[in-house]
């Protein structure tokens, strides 16, 4: 472990998962804060600024869902559930909550670690302006709003433009119908859900080389929609 890791704030109650993270964050160089309440983890995330935080949706004194609303009342700090919920009502929730990710248990260490590459990068983009997003084939200039596939200018509509640029804005993390509605459509379009449909239809034959078999725009069933991130 170095001191010039990432600081990774970790909200769970089982002392057993804990143990079982902290051997596999300590083997990538990341170093580990511990929490086993939803009130330490609060104080946890206000006094050591993580630059990530796992979290358990099932904590003793409170429960996750709450817990992620409170962080992001004030902190934009990347949070990936880890929970034993598995429903897609239960990710939908997370999400909506302000979560960046969700896995559910039991998963495996490699993927845990992608999750946790993807959460990084994008929050360290987040922070340098808004520079070109090059994903496979699709390259975007947010400073002259163009979008290449190919190398090749492609004209999007606004609202097209809008829903792309937002998608990879958060590559590789998944957004609910309802963030993606609101975000591109607005608040009185939350629960129009054809819209969405439409439009990323239409996008995909735009941007994907074989729109019915999508490898950019990804399809989260039941619960949005996410970029592929390389």
């Amino acid at each position: 472990m170095t001191d010039a890791g990432p600081l990774v704030l970790l909200i769970e109650d089982e002392p057993q998962m804990r143990r079982f993270l902290r051997a596999a964050l300590d083997a990538q160089g990341l170093r580990l804060v511990e929490a086993p309440t939803a009130r330490e983890g609060l104080a946890q995330a206000a006094a050591r600024s993580p630059d990530l935080i796992l979290l358990d949706l099932g904590l003793p004194d409170g429960d996750g869902l709450d817990l992620t609303r409170q962080i992001r009342e004030w902190s934009t700090t990347p949070i990936i559930v880890l929970s034993a919920r598995g429903q897609e009502s239960d990710k939908v929730a997370a999400l909506d909550a302000g979560a960046d990710d969700y896995l559910t248990k039991p998963f495996s260490v490699p993927e845990l670690l992608a999750r946790i590459r993807v959460a990084l990068r994008h929050a360290a983009r987040g922070t340098g302006g808004e520079a070109d997003i090059v994903v496979g084939d699709l390259r975007i200039d947010f400073a002259s709003r163009l979008v290449f596939v190919r190398g090749e200018e492609i004209h999007l509509t606004p609202l097209e433009y809008k829903l792309l640029a937002t998608l990879a804005r958060h590559a590789g993390k998944v957004l609910t119908h309802r963030q993606l509605l609101r975000e591109v459509w607005g608040p009185n379009a939350a629960n129009q859900n054809h819209y969405l449909r439409v439009y990323m239809t239409q996008l995909r034959h735009k941007v994907e080389s074989d729109p019915t078999h999508p490898r950019l725009l990804l399809t989260e069933p039941g619960v949005g929609y996410r970029m592929r991130a390389e």
